[in-house]
C-alpha cells in the first residue's frame, strides 16, 4: 500500500502563501488537480488574479503548503477529481493529505461564527484555531468518531449494501459512536440496530481518518453471537453471509472497510472452522 504521508511534513502557521507556494485547491465539486501532480503554484497562470483566503498544512517535500477553495470555472489545465474518487479509485493519491486539508477547510468555514454568542471569530493568534473575542474560546476542528465492524460467523463474513451508496460494492456496519457510549457498546448497538444481530468477541483493529464530513472511523472485528438478519432498510439494501473466495465488490484497501475485509479473510483462512482469535 502507497504510503501517503510520504512527503508530507503535518504543520499549522498564521503565515499567509507567498508566489510559488503550493496549493491544494478544492472547488464547490472537488479537487481541483494540475496534470502533474494535486497542487497548484501560488500566483501561477492556474490561479489567474485569485487571492483567496489559504490556510496552512506544514511542508510538502520541504515547501510551505495550504489549501483554499478556487471556482472551478476557468481555470486552464484543471481536471476537477471529488475526494472520496481520489480516496477510493486513486491508489496514488496523497489520500491522508486530501482528507486533512478538506476537513480543515471545511472546519474553519463552519466556524466563522461563536456557537455560543454568534460573533464572528477570528484566528487564534498561537493555535489552530477560530477564536471567540467575546466569549474568549477557541473552537477547534471537530471530529466525530465513528466504528466499523467486521463481523465472522465460522467461516463466513458479513458484507452489506448501505441504501444511499449507488457505488457498486458491499462494505461492513459502520456508524457514529454516541454520547455516553465507549466504543465497544457503540459496536454492539450499531450491529443490532442495522441486522438484528448480537455479537461477541468484539477488538479493536484500527483506524482512519474519514473526510465525510470528519470523522474518525474505529475498526473492529466482532464474533457472531445469535439472532437473525433483519435489515434497517433506511440504512441497508442487502447483506449477507459470504466465504474468503466468493463475496461481492467490496472497497479497496486504502480504506479501513477494505482492510478490515482483507484481514478478515486472511483470520478465516489461517484458522478455518473455528472462531476468531482474540
Amino acid at each position: 500500500m502507497t504510503d501517503n504521508r510520504a512527503g508530507w511534513v503535518p504543520g499549522w502557521s498564521n503565515q499567509a502563501p507567498r508566489d510559488g507556494d503550493l496549493v491544494l485547491a478544492f472547488s464547490a465539486n472537488g479537487i481541483l488537480k494540475p496534470v502533474q501532480g494535486w497542487f497548484l503554484r501560488w500566483g501561477g497562470p492556474e490561479m489567474g488574479a485569485s487571492r483567496p483566503e489559504a490556510l496552512s498544512l506544514g511542508f510538502w517535500e520541504e515547501q510551505p503548503l495550504f489549501v483554499t477553495m478556487l471556482p472551478d470555472t476557468g481555470l486552464p489545465g484543471m481536471q476537477t477529481v471529488s475526494l472520496r474518487d481520489a480516496m477510493l479509485q486513486t491508489p496514488d493519491a496523497p489520500s491522508d493529505l486530501l482528507s486533512t486539508g478538506y476537513q480543515i477547510w471545511q472546519w474553519w468555514q463552519d466556524h466563522r461564527y461563536c456557537g455560543r454568542c454568534g460573533e464572528r471569530t477570528g484566528p487564534h493568534p498561537s493555535e489552530r484555531a477560530r477564536w471567540c473575542q467575546r466569549c474568549n474560546i477557541p473552537w477547534y476542528p471537530r471530529i466525530a468518531p465513528c466504528i466499523i465492524t467486521v463481523i465472522r460467523r465460522d467461516e463466513r463474513f458479513l458484507l452489506a449494501k448501505s441504501s444511499r451508496v449507488t457505488r457498486n460494492f458491499y462494505s461492513l456496519i459502520a456508524g457514529f459512536v454516541e454520547p455516553g457510549e465507549n466504543l465497544e457498546q457503540a459496536v454492539a448497538r450499531e450491529v443490532m440496530e442495522e441486522t438484528g444481530l448480537a455479537v461477541k468477541n468484539i477488538r479493536y483493529q484500527g483506524s482512519q481518518p474519514w473526510p465525510f464530513p470528519h470523522q474518525l472511523m474505529l475498526g473492529f472485528f466482532a464474533d457472531y453471537q445469535s439472532g437473525e438478519l433483519q435489515l434497517q432498510e433506511d440504512e441497508l439494501s442487502d447483506a449477507g453471509w459470504f466465504t474468503v473466495e466468493a463475496h461481492p465488490p467490496v472497497p479497496p484497501d486504502t480504506t479501513i472497510a477494505g482492510r478490515l475485509i482483507t484481514a478478515m479473510k486472511a483470520e478465516i483462512a489461517a484458522h478455518p472452522g473455528g472462531g476468531s482469535r482474540g
